[in-house]
């Protein structure tokens, strides 16, 4: 086996059993590996100097092909009603299989770490079979310096074969796709799928499932900090606007996807940002445009001109869920050290595909916890595989897909430390107004978002007059400077008042529905929480 590129010698691939390789090329950077790419016919250089590269059928996540190991050690640790139970037995012929899928092959291999804090980080070592997913992976996570290459020692290890077709009889899955996590190992299959954002995935999933023994509260969410170091961190599923809405130029970007909350404050798992691309502007969101013309980005799934290469993205021929991956020092507001202190204020982002909710809502702790247990929001089209349309859903924690622990264990540590740190907390609904997907509505504009955040996260919009919801229960302005006022009352906005309440009291009826399988989990106050449709409505 012929080992290129600089690493532990004393812990090759051999460490993790794979044998008979060709080559295996260690902890190259952007220039060798777009080059590789590019000459394996894996992707395609664009204008400005990014590479484009296609995942074929899989153009998101598939959740339903993933699992865990069930064993001793996770059988009363893990969430099995959320979570795919694989054998001990099957997860160990998989392995097999997948070192014998490798031999003769040429890999690359990345050494990184998942956190910015060192004393909570992970050390995440990422086999790929494809040149671009090296380069994904490394643009993802955080880079060591070169002198800690040769030390380097997995914490986790993650193998991505896409050319792997599982076998549901033999390895106890569900289809030729698989991402199979033994927790007690420290390994990650993922196979039959070319979608890069499983791999990101499946540090996220390793580190919701460790660190919470540690009394560190794992989060999806993006975060940022003012000029005066007061930090911000944005809950919400992929397409609530994390990513856009934490890029903004007179705030420093902490990161844009998962963090971790622990003694000494905010840091981020990741060293780069994975933006939606699809309808991506240069004037409304100019920070994450520029990245798209530089070299090292990839583009995933992004039409172009052929013949000039410049990228159209407003052309969702592909997938709604077109991306973009950089280094997140390609935004020039981003934090050098992805670490902050605690946050002041807490926004839990909702795209309300129903069109009832405000466009936001002031939450006691009470209600935090209830809505971040609820995670209430829509999946937006090509986020997962099948999911061709907005539709309502409720994904606890903001992040079901990748929460390994049952939610009262995240909700838990959130409370106490909202309440430890008297942590302000805003719902935002950056989905529907005027009416919901199919009953004509309009997604929220932008820039009302834009002005009703800086307001929250400026302090002023604690001075605004308040209304009580009357189907909600939340304490919601009866006016923001900038932003027109019916917007603020949902059932303006609409011409059917009729159709508006009977909307309205269908989502509750959802709300309710849903939280009874975390009842008993919670205590009463947070029981009380729930929305209740009052007389006046």
């Amino acid at each position: 086996m012929e080992n290129i590129g600089a690493f532990n010698t004393a812990h090759g691939a051999e460490a993790i059993g794979l044998r008979n390789l060709e080559r295996v090329y260690w902890n190259l950077e952007a220039p060798a590996l777009v080059e590789i790419a590019l000459e394996h016919g894996e992707a395609h250089l664009i204008r400005g100097g990014a590479i484009a590269a296609d995942t074929g059928a899989h153009t998101g996540r598939s959740a339903k092909d993933k699992f865990i190991v069930r064993d001793a050690a996770t059988e009363n640790e893990v969430w099995w009603d959320n979570n795919g139970a694989m054998s001990r037995a099957h997860f160990d012929t998989l392995l097999a299989d997948f070192v014998a899928q490798a031999e003769r092959k040429t890999l690359f291999a990345q050494d990184l770490y998942g956190g910015a804090d060192p004393a909570h980080r992970v050390r995440a070592r990422v086999f790929t079979e494809y040149a671009w997913h090296s380069l994904f992976i490394r643009n993802l996570l955080i880079r060591p310096d070169h002198s800690e290459v040769a030390a380097f020692t997995p914490d986790l290890t993650i193998i991505d074969l896409p050319s792997f077709r599982a076998d549901p009889a033999r390895h106890g899955c569900r289809s030729e796709t698989v991402i199979a996590c033994d927790f007690t190992r420290n390994i990650v299959l993922i196979g039959g799928t070319s979608y890069a954002g499983e791999m990101k995935k499946s540090v996220f999933t390793y580190l919701n499932y460790v660190l919470p023994t540690k009394r560190i509260m794992p989060m999806h969410c993006s975060a940022n900090a003012g000029p005066d170091g007061a930090s911000a961190i944005f809950f919400g599923l992929s397409g609530t606007g994390k990513t856009t809405l934490s890029s903004d130029a007179s705030r420093t970007l902490i990161g844009d996807d998962e963090h971790g909350w622990g003694p000494t404050g905010i840091f981020n798992f990741e060293g780069g940002c994975y933006a939606k691309t699809i309808r991506l502007s240069r004037e409304a969101e100019p920070e994450i445009y520029a990245t798209t013309e530089r070299f090292g980005t990839v583009l995933e799934n992004v039409v172009f001109d052929p013949l000039t290469r410049i990228p159209d993205f407003d052309d969702a021929a592909k997938t709604e869920n077109s991306r973009c991956a950089y280094p997140i020092d390609f935004i020039p507001n981003a934090s050098e050290s992805g670490i902050t202190g605690h946050p002041e204020t807490i926004i839990m982002l909702t795209a309300d595909a129903f069109g009832v909710m405000p466009p936001i809502a002031k939450l006691t702790p009470d209600q935090a916890m209830y809505q971040f247990l609820s995670g209430y929001t829509a999946k937006v089209a090509g986020t997962e595989k099948g999911v061709v349309e907005p539709e309502a859903t409720f994904s606890t924690c903001f992040g079901a897909p990748f929460m390994p622990r049952h939610p009262s264990v995240y909700g838990n540590l959130l409370r106490d430390l909202i309440g430890r740190h008297h942590v302000d907390c805003w719902l935002v609904n950056t989905g529907w107004t005027g009416g919901g997907v199919s009953t004509g509505g309009r997604r929220m504009p932008i820039r009302v978002t834009r002005r009703l955040l800086a307001a929250a996260l400026d302090g002023s919009l604690a001075k605004a007059d308040y209304r009580r919801d009357p189907y909600f229960g939340f304490a919601v302005p009866t006016s923001v400077p900038g932003v027109e006022p019916h917007i603020l009352y949902p059932v303006k906005t609409w011409q059917d008042k009729a159709a508006f309440a009977e909307t309205a009291k269908r989502l509750l009826g959802m709300f309710q529905e849903n939280f009874r399988r975390f009842a008993d989990h919670v205590d009463a106050d947070v029981r009380a929480a729930e929305p209740q449709m009052s007389i006046a409505a």
